[in-house]
């Protein structure tokens, strides 16, 4: 067992109370290197060795990017499924349709998703079911007129993911469907062409998906 170390070897002050750093030796090693490396105010490589960063991450836990704080797109199941149907609707010029969820996150994934894909001049219309109307989700009749208005690809994002019925109707439509959802989900359903959930049964991640697959085309 690994002593306290005393400040200024103060183990009983005049009220009776011992001064006790709140780094071990090892975090006060830690933080003494971390400020003569890279020049840091001692106060601010103390906290950063009480959070347990040694000094080979001090500068990108100061500086943190995308690049270094985003996984590994390919760790998530269906992802590279995701992303070789998409390049081919847009080497193929097809229409796409992205089917989001009414509250914030889903509005925000439908719009940068969209924004993506009209980068590459690609046609998409975001379809938003209206919340009293038609509930969370997809739903059979939407997905049938979304595929019979044209789109041959349509991409759920913040939904999805227990809705194996409307994706069923969009592919009797003629409609590829790539569910991007995060929801809770009991089973893995085999209607769409890719199912990207980091909580899919047999996926064990929760990050952006939205972003990554971005970024995974992009790669």
């Amino acid at each position: 067992m690994q002593l306290p170390y005393y400040c200024l070897n103060v183990k009983s002050s005049a009220c009776d109370q011992a001064w006790v750093d709140p780094l071990d030796i090892q975090g006060i090693n830690n933080a003494r290197a971390i400020s003569q490396k890279f020049g840091f105010p001692d106060q601010l490589a103390r906290v950063l060795a009480a959070r347990n960063v040694d000094e080979s991450e001090a500068v990108s836990f100061i500086n943190p990017t995308l690049r270094n704080l985003l996984p590994n797109p390919e760790s998530f199941t269906d992802m590279q499924c995701a992303a070789e149907r998409l390049v081919k609707a847009i080497m193929n010029r097809e229409k796409i349709a992205v089917f989001g969820d009414y509250d914030v996150d889903g509005a925000c994934s439908s719009a940068l998703l969209a924004r993506f894909l009209r980068y590459f001049g690609m046609t998409v219309k975001i379809y938003i079911p209206d919340r009293i109307v038609e509930g969370y989700g997809p739903n059979e009749q939407a997905m049938k007129m979304l595929a019979q208005e044209g789109a041959s690809l349509i991409i759920t994002v913040d939904c999805g993911a227990n809705s194996p019925d409307a994706i069923k109707a969009a592919r009797l439509a003629g409609a590829d469907v790539v569910v991007l959802d995060h929801h809770q989900m009991s089973d893995v359903h085999q209607e769409a062409v890719a199912l990207v959930n980091p909580n899919r049964p047999d996926d064990f991640l929760n990050k952006g998906i939205y972003v990554l697959l971005a970024s995974y085309l992009l790669h």
